[in-house]
């Protein structure tokens, strides 16, 4: 063989590998779409309805991801968290816990983005007549009051804002009784359990046997936010990431503001 068949030859072959390989890279599916993973989504009790709801929408246009949900206290799922319990996204109903796991470095912070805005409401049961208002809650009539827990419950939170700006919240404090979520605070004051409640607009909304006596005015409390961000240890990122980027789209969209939900700015 002549040295110049030789260098051709040669030349064949490299042409060869190089459009093997060429058409291996081509024909490579984006990371999240390779092969079948799991996500598991933290979420704030308040959305439980709403994102049940997104949950099929979703597994519709994804059919290789699952979406496995956790939900809770935005405080206890914080603490989850923190101990390692495995997560890939969370939403919180509160800015406090997210900027908790952002402090401690244990999200993706360009992942992180307001999705939902909501509003704090007192409720009473459907058949009551007890309660007329929030400053009325100090009437002796009123014996108790379901709330959340504040250390762990956002709307405990914000319901102690409430109290404390109306200047009524040492009267009150005798006849609280404490719920673990604010699904616990709904169902005290469904069952009669408590003479009243304060949750979420899109709580009481779900319920046909409360009803809503008095809407929080925006300037007692600090305004409701839920964040949502992936969580830096996650073992399906790419699959979070577009998870989350779902539950900002149209579709998701109508359903949140369906239950209630504002979509934040």
């Amino acid at each position: 063989m002549t040295k110049r068949r030789t260098i051709a030859f040669i030349g064949w072959i490299l042409a060869a590998l190089i459009l093997v390989v060429g058409i291996g890279v081509w024909n490579q599916k984006p990371i999240a779409a390779q092969g079948n993973s799991t996500i598991i989504v933290s979420a704030a009790a308040s959305l439980k309805d709403a994102l049940d709801e997104i949950k099929p929408l979703y597994q519709k246009s994804t059919p290789n991801v699952t979406v496995n949900y956790n939900f809770g206290a935005s405080g206890a799922l914080l603490q989850q968290i923190e101990n390692g319990a495995p997560a890939d996204v969370f939403i919180s109903a509160a800015q406090k816990q997210m900027n908790d796991l952002q402090q401690k470095n244990l999200i993706l912070p360009e992942t992180r983005r307001n999705l939902l805005t909501n509003t704090v409401v007192l409720i009473a049961p459907k058949n009551s007549n007890t309660v007329t208002s929030f400053k009325g809650l100090t009437s002796p009539n009123i014996k108790r009051i379901a709330v959340g827990e504040p250390r762990s419950v956002p709307v405990g939170q914000y319901t102690e804002e409430i109290f404390k700006n109306l200047g009524i919240l040492d009267q009150l404090k005798p006849k609280f009784t404490y719920g673990n979520s604010v699904r616990n605070v709904l169902a005290a004051v469904e069952s009669g359990n408590a003479d009243a409640g304060v949750v979420y607009a899109t709580d009481a909304k779900i319920s046909d046997r409360v009803k809503v006596v008095e809407t929080a005015a925006a300037n007692l409390h600090s305004p409701v936010v839920y964040p949502m961000a992936v969580l830096k240890n996650s073992k399906n990122a790419a699959a979070a990431r577009e998870y989350a980027q779902f539950l900002q789209s149209a579709n998701a969209r109508s359903i949140f503001t369906k239950y209630g939900f504002g979509i934040a700015k």
